[in-house]
């Protein structure tokens, strides 16, 4: 029976515990080793998770006292701390990462996977928009609340509504878009590094050193992300603590858009908590449930960061650790992810799309419907993976329709509560992304189809062991002249 890669420290512990010391499985130091062996290996989620709990009792505890805006800034800090580090972190890691993952990948592999990932992402962010647009039909965010303004919540109008617009036109201006938003271009630099992967594996020997130089980067800034994550629970703590301080009537603005915050989690609830782990299953054959538990502090990162980007370190480190992936899938794969696959995003997008119609009095037709549904799924594409980024193309959506872009004041408004569902869930279809092409990939070496083929480069005569280089390179040792020729053959071009 073949041995799930899955195997994380939830079930290790399980298994190793009874055999761990000279007591009866059953005894009372028996259990007390089980119990401390859980906490150390799971200490930094406990952790994680302490802290989310801990930030919302402090910010409750603390929204009586009346602290000033600097007060409240002071209290944030720490949590700023965190977002920076992480940030700080996302250049060298996508980079590294996608450089190292194309040159380990064969031409046939690379496109094979890439194939499968981009299938994967499009379908499942296409799904999400159809089921988010189902459910606001269904349920209707907007229907009961024609008369809230955005001047009930104290918001500003944010323009004059746009001139309607043919639906051609608003399908074209997706590509030359020229928002501006705070932050790195992250698409470009997922192109840029996959199409330099390929190059440096085209280049073969030449290319050796630049390679094994982007793999002791990636490797040096996993170290990092290692350490940035237990500094984790305590920026998690503040930043929860500090959002809950800046919010001035909570009851309000629930009580008010509560039918759109509901719809919007129920629908990224049954997205991920059904339809993503159901697609798991379906291709692995195996307990999506257990896959995820091994990515807690991931998931918490998301739920208090809100950034895709910001929980892309920590979702690298857990997924390879606890969940057993391979990094070259997982190090190809998730910076890809981080970058185009927005299933919650394209949630929320297309029921505040419907819920603003609807608060607008404007029935909306099978065309505009569509519309919806392909613009939601489009604009994900290289959307900004920062707090609130998801606002952003919502009013790409609203002006395809022809609705006024003046209400994405009322989603701003309570974005900071929906957005933390949103980020959980778009991370979620990332790993289990991942998981599947970890599991096809195996299935695909059980057949006798090697589909990871790794880089091939001579030795350098001065090099250090094999053990101080990354897996994705392979060093061999010619015996002599003659040892050449046969390699110089082997090379394969990637055009």
């Amino acid at each position: 029976m073949e041995k799930s890669s899955e195997t994380n420290g939830y079930l290790d512990g399980a298994q190793a515990g009874p055999a761990a010391g000279p007591g009866a499985p059953g005894s009372a130091a028996g259990h007390a080793r089980r119990c401390a062996g859980f906490l150390r290996r799971h200490a930094l989620v406990l952790f994680t998770v302490s802290g989310v709990v801990a930030g919302a009792g402090l910010g409750a505890a603390l929204r009586g006292l009346g602290l000033s805006r600097t007060q409240v800034a002071y209290l944030s800090f720490p949590g700023e701390m965190l977002l920076r580090m992480l940030r700080m972190i996302i250049l060298p890691l996508v980079v590294c990462s996608l450089v190292s993952g194309a040159a380990s990948l064969d031409a046939s592999s690379l496109g094979r996977l890439g194939g499968i990932a981009i299938a994967y992402f499009g379908l499942t962010t296409l799904g999400a928009s159809a089921l988010a647009v189902a459910l606001a039909f269904i349920i209707k965010p907007g229907s009961g609340a024609q008369t809230l303004q955005s001047s009930d919540l104290g918001l500003e109008e944010s323009g004059p509504p746009p001139v309607p617009k043919e639906t051609v036109d608003s399908f074209l201006d997706l590509i030359p878009i020229g928002t501006e938003i705070e932050g790195m271009n992250i698409l470009g630099l997922v192109l840029f590094a996959l199409v330099l992967g390929v190059a440096l594996k085209k280049l073969g020997s030449e290319g050796e050193e630049l390679i094994r130089f982007f793999n002791a980067f990636n490797e040096a800034t996993m170290v990092l992300v290692s350490w940035i994550m237990w500094y984790v629970p305590v920026g998690i703590m503040f930043l929860v603590g500090s959002k809950i301080l800046e919010m001035k009537d909570i009851i309000v603005l629930v009580t008010s858009l509560g039918k759109y915050i509901f719809t919007s989690i129920l629908g990224h609830f049954i997205h991920g908590g059904i339809v993503l782990p159901l697609i798991y299953f379906v291709f692995t054959r195996k307990n999506p449930f257990r896959f995820l538990l091994g990515l807690l502090t991931p998931f918490a990162t998301a739920f208090a960061t809100c950034s895709s980007s910001a929980t892309l370190p920590s979702m690298m480190k857990c997924i390879e650790e606890n969940n057993g992936v391979d990094k070259r899938i997982s190090r190809f794969i998730l910076p890809i992810g981080a970058t185009v696959n927005m299933d919650g995003a394209a949630i929320f997008q297309c029921v505040a799309a419907v819920f603003i119609a609807q608060l607008n009095n404007v029935e909306l037709k099978a065309g505009q419907i569509f519309t919806i549904l392909v613009t939601a799924t489009a604009s994900s594409v290289g959307a900004a993976g920062v707090p609130a980024g998801g606002v952003l193309t919502i009013a790409i959506i609203l002006e395809a329709i022809g609705l006024p872009t003046h209400d994405l004041s009322l989603i701003l408004a309570v974005d900071w509560i929906v957005d933390r569902t949103t980020t959980v869930v778009n991370v979620e279809g990332d790993a289990l992304g991942a998981g599947i092409l970890h599991h096809l990939n195996q299935k695909a070496v059980k057949k006798g189809e090697q589909e990871l083929s790794e880089v091939k480069v001579e030795a350098v005569p001065n090099c250090k062991s094999e053990e101080e280089t990354s897996p994705l390179v392979t060093h061999q040792n010619p015996a002599g002249p003659a040892a050449g020729a046969p390699e110089l053959e082997s090379k394969e071009s990637v055009l």
